[in-house]
């Protein structure tokens, strides 16, 4: 499997400003930086300076471990055996309880 960070860093960030409501140009604005440089950098051709990095923080309002969670773009077959992984691992009754909740709402 052939990483491309970029490209995946893009994706994401493009993920959260959408989620936010934010056009590319109003985004562009935000970051002091044009809107073909953030067309860039959210099709993976470009990346960003850590000035841009920062300000990219703020403006989405996530941690530097929210933004690099890109692991969301894996296949659905691959989260969901992840997912299973994961909650097979958990030792605590209690947990197991509150992950089997929430999995049941929806």
């Amino acid at each position: 499997m052939t990483l491309n960070i970029k490209k995946q860093l893009g994706a994401r960030i493009k993920k959260l400003r959408q989620d936010r409501g934010l056009s590319q140009e109003q985004f562009a604005e935000k970051l002091g930086i044009a809107t073909r440089t953030l067309c860039g950098i959210e099709i993976g051709k470009s990346f960003f300076t850590a000035d841009t990095l920062e300000k990219i923080l703020v403006t989405l309002g996530v941690t530097p471990q929210d933004l690099f969670m890109i692991n969301y773009l894996q296949p659905q077959e691959d989260l969901v055996e992840e997912i299973i992984d994961t909650v097979r691992n958990i030792k605590d009754r209690e947990k197991i309880e509150v992950i089997y909740k929430i999995i049941k709402s929806f």
